[in-house]
């Protein structure tokens, strides 16, 4: 069966979604006064263990068999040989596996931007911009670009925040938690003003893996921000980004 992308039972009209984030907004803004942390719920990784430890083996299976059986991953494969140097060390069912893995991400990125479409469509993100003029944290003037955070990542609308209550809304999560890298990585996250989402990319980039940047200069400076996070921590940069996925950033 081929892989349907989930859609909403029914569209909203401009001036319904307008309704629905003002009420949604009201809901976040009466939970921010009273906790912050609220705004700002991960669910442990642990609930998914048995669906990833399913995925991933049927991604060690499936590709075993197409780098094994005539088609177009073996013809990529044949037209794109290893060099002598590395010939005969990277089998051919981990080099699938591999190019899987990069489909697979390309694929994730694709899926999850568009959860952010599903209730609101293609124009969700200015939307909810749209929807709010303060910050349901801080009180403070939003701006045209504000930061949009997810309070969870279930399918429901991103809440825009002002750059404070952002901070607020991430340092109050560490009240919950003793890592003991998250606060040198906060404060190097408010310093260069960059996002988790670059560190990662610029980690991935250090660690010769694809990683997509709006313009080179982003590109240099989460490559940057990466370097800067290693020497902090002392992690080096594939620590880095499973510290990343432990924490939902």
């Amino acid at each position: 069966m081929s892989y349907r992308r989930p859609v909403p039972i029914s569209k909203l009209g401009k001036e319904q979604k307008v309704s629905m984030l003002g009420a949604y907004y009201e809901h976040y803004r009466q939970l921010a006064a009273r906790d912050p942390y609220l705004l700002n719920r991960k669910i442990p990784r642990e609930a998914f263990t048995d669906l990833v430890d399913q995925i991933g083996t049927l991604l060690v299976d499936q590709t075993r068999e197409l780098a094994s059986r005539p088609g177009p991953v073996r013809v990529f494969l044949d037209d794109n040989a290893l060099p002598e140097p590395i010939a005969g060390l990277l089998p051919n069912d981990f080099r699938v596996f591999c190019l899987a893995l990069n489909a697979l991400k390309q694929w994730l990125s694709a899926e999850q931007l568009a959860t952010d479409r599903f209730l609101l469509g293609g124009t969700g993100r200015q939307v909810c911009r749209d929807a709010a003029k303060t910050c349901i944290v801080t009180g403070d003037q939003l701006q045209p670009n504000s930061e949009l955070h997810h309070p969870i990542r279930d399918g429901r609308p991103p809440i825009p925040l002002s750059k404070r209550g952002h901070v607020l809304v991430e340092n109050r999560s560490t009240l919950h938690d003793d890592d003991p890298h998250r606060s040198a990585l906060l404060a190097l996250k408010r310093k260069s003003t960059q996002s988790w989402k670059n560190l990662r990319r610029g980690c991935l980039d250090l660690l010769g893996e694809t990683a997509i940047h709006s313009t080179p200069k982003v590109g240099a400076s989460s490559r940057t921000f990466a370097r800067k996070a290693s020497k902090t921590t002392g992690m080096t940069y594939e620590e880095i980004v499973l510290w990343l996925d432990k924490h939902g950033c």
